[in-house]
């Protein structure tokens, strides 16, 4: 089983440049998915009072634990970054696979894969790289639409959140000077100007409590009342959607909904805070933040716990958390009533289902952030976000909208009832703002701030009003709409020679899966056998073809096989169980040794290429001149073997065969070889920039960026 590794600081850096360089993209995103610039809007919101300049975001998941992750996000125009949920139990074992995105979406996963120290170090490498990708002018941002925050997402009882370690990870967030100096030592000497940056060193002063199912609402409490009175963050709590009750949510979900084979157990609703319990310390937590001048908000909504009626997740998992469309109208019921009760009193986070045809509507309720982990999970990964944006774009243009707040009046035409509930306006100025609204002057301008606060503040209550009674009945997020799984195509995947349609590309959630060119042409399927008298022979047999234009490789150290690779990928297999697995450590390929894969490494002028096919491991030693070509010799080891192979002349081999063995199969040494010179020739990959680290160009006329 493979468990997620962090990644060499300067071999990133390098990866990072060298393929937007080579490529035109930055992890394996394309620069046409790039989301660089607002087009002339003004996409800004505040959060807790800070800034940020969209409110798009990934929700914590399994797509924003690694620092790739971070810097993906921020491609994809995310500005409010909810980073992967940490907590005290960071020795978790994940059943696998673990993603299940066949139809609306389902998990077993939940907190970080890697160990607090790690988690605060990748998220402060994250933040780094936006910096100095920011500030190498390779990049065409528009001004102030870099601007972006960070919230932590911790969980999930009062007594983990108050052990030394993850305190000691929260204040690492709060002041990361400690993390940035030890890595800015690392940054390449190439790339030796963005030392001198002036990182940003409070990562994130904000926290999303990920409070899980059966927290407690006494727990739930205890917790924020902490990290108020002690810590001193801006906190938003999580909130269940079995919050509807019983009643609420079965409704919805199977009679409306048509989800009738999803069952969600009565001990969910038993152990779950209840709507009157929620409702009560929202007051009181909101009023206590109030005190000591820090927000306080919500968040809709946890994924919904079900049980295990599937066969995708390991025998054992009698449950498993429902997300996508079907989570999206139970949580928009949720924040309709939220704010029925609370108007705009406590600002409202969401997450579920949320995508590009629905993120619009979302801003126009006012919600912040708005964060995304299912849609991101499905083919175009991270480059879906480019889409929200187009989207979003047409519906401002539509209306007429410059900014969100003039988008959330006009989305939905309730303008001039939302001003006529505000106070203190006369005839005049009511008919004086409107106007100016409609022609698309500043509307703001006519009005005190306080009363603009108002207008936008109703017209978004008005909104949501709107959008849940619509959404509730929109076939779109129905079971017939949301029963078919990606198609197979029936054929089996090998090591080589795939569809090569990439899909498992983008849907990885931190990248691991990667493309390599071996060259068109034939793999010699060769045994060498042992004469009387100690000669070698040659035997040939048919040889494997490879046609494929590229090969798919899987980076191990970042593939926590969570199978979403293998719901996309049209073939039956998995891509990250078939395809040429490749480790960033000799160690991890002795330890992973019920994995087939590769590790390279060299020594002097000599590259060492570790392969491990059936179980069963070989070692291949190439000269310098091997390394080039045909000419040249290789060293050839097996578990029953050693020889020494001129390439040009195999039948010359010469070393030691164990008694009883007089064959040895040579297909496994050329397909290393090749296997090897190819990943090693290529500029966009993790492999190459571990073994070879090559200086980067950030010369922004040098680099392929398109726009």
């Amino acid at each position: 089983m493979a468990e997620l590794r962090p990644y060499p600081f300067p071999a990133l850096i390098r990866r990072m440049f060298a393929e937007l360089s080579a490529s035109g993209s930055i992890f394996d995103l394309p620069s046409r998915k790039f989301v660089l610039d607002p087009g002339g809007r003004d996409l800004s919101v505040r959060f807790h009072g800070l800034e940020a300049a969209t409110p798009l975001g990934p929700a914590a998941g399994p797509h924003s634990q690694m620092a790739q992750n971070v810097v993906l996000a921020w491609l994809s125009g995310s500005r409010i970054i909810e980073l992967k949920t940490v907590q005290i139990n960071d020795t978790l074992t994940i059943p696998r696979p673990c993603i299940d995105m066949q139809t609306v979406g389902y998990n077993v996963e939940w907190s970080q894969e890697l160990r607090l120290g790690e988690s605060l170090v990748e998220y402060v490498k994250g933040a780094m790289l936006v910096e100095i990708l920011a500030a190498s002018g390779a990049l065409k941002v528009a001004p102030g639409f870099g601007r972006v925050l960070y919230d932590m997402s911790v969980g999930y009882d009062l007594k983990g959140i108050q052990s030394d370690r993850v305190q000691e990870f929260i204040r690492g967030m709060l002041d990361a000077t400690p993390v940035i100096e030890q890595l800015r030592a690392q940054i390449p000497d190439e790339l030796a100007r963005f030392r001198e940056l002036d990182f940003q060193r409070r990562i994130s002063n904000t926290l999303t409590l990920s409070t899980f199912h059966g927290c407690p609402p006494d727990e739930i409490e205890s917790i924020i009342c902490y990290l108020l009175d002690h810590v001193g963050l801006h906190c938003v709590v999580k909130l269940n959607p079995t919050l509807l009750g019983p009643e609420g949510v079965r409704s919805l979900l199977n009679e409306r909904l048509g989800y009738r084979d999803v069952r969600v157990p009565d001990a969910a609703f038993e152990r779950d805070t209840k709507w009157d319990q929620a409702v009560s310390f929202v007051e009181r937590l909101g009023a206590r933040a109030q005190r000591r001048g820090l927000g306080f908000g919500v968040k809709f909504s946890n994924t919904l716990i079900c049980e295990n009626h599937r066969d995708f997740f390991p025998k054992g998992e009698r449950e498993m958390y429902l997300s996508g469309p079907p989570l999206h109208v139970i949580a928009m019921n949720l924040v309709g009533r939220f704010r029925a009760r609370f108007g705009a009193r406590y600002p409202i986070s969401y997450s579920a289902g949320v995508d590009r045809q629905n993120f619009a509507d979302a801003v126009a309720l006012g919600l912040t952030p708005i964060t995304v982990c299912s849609d991101f999970l499905k083919p175009g990964g991270y480059g879906r976000g480019h889409t929200y944006f187009k989207e979003l774009d047409a519906r401002m243009e539509a209306v007429g909208a410059r900014d969100l707040e003039g988008f959330a009046l006009l989305a939905y035409g309730h303008h001039e009832t939302a001003l006529g509930r505000v106070e203190g306006l006369d005839d005049d100025r009511r008919a004086a703002a409107l106007a100016s609204l409609t022609a698309g002057d500043d509307a703001r301008a006519r009005l005190s701030e306080a009363q603009w606060r108002a207008w936008v503040e109703q017209a978004q209550r008005l909104n949501t009003e709107t959008y849940v009674a619509r959404v509730t009945d929109d076939p779109r997020y129905g079971q017939a709409r949301n029963a078919k799984p990606p198609r197979k195509v029936g054929s089996a995947l090998v090591l080589f020679d795939c569809l090569t349609c990439d899909k498992c590309l983008p849907v990885c959630p931190n990248d691991a899966n990667f493309r390599f060119v071996l060259p068109r042409g034939e793999v010699a399927v060769e045994r060498l056998r042992r004469l009387p008298g100690g000669r070698w022979t040659v035997e040939a047999s048919t040889p494997l073809t490879l046609e494929k234009k590229h090969q798919i490789g899987n980076f191990a150290d970042f593939c926590n096989e969570c199978g979403n690779c293998d719901v996309f990928c049209p073939e039956d297999g998995g891509p990250y169980v078939m395809k040429p697995r490749f480790f960033g450590s000799r160690g991890d390929w002795e330890l992973f040794a019920q994995r087939d894969g590769f590790f390279l490494e060299r020594e002097g002028a000599t590259l060492r290429v570790y392969g491990r096919f059936s179980g069963r491991g070989y070692i291949v030693e190439l000269d310098a001149a091997a390394q080039r070509g045909r000419d040249g010799v290789a060293r050839y080891r097996g578990p029953e073997f050693a020889l020494e192979i001129p390439l040009a002349d195999p039948d010359a081999a010469r070393g030691r065969v164990d008694a009883g063995v007089d064959a040895v199969d040579l297909t496994y040494l050329h397909i290393m070889r090749l296997v090897s010179e190819a990943v090693l020739r290529e500029t966009d990959n993790y492999v190459v920039h571990l073994l070879d680290p090559a200086p980067a160009s950030t010369d922004a006329g040098a680099l392929r960026v398109t726009r």
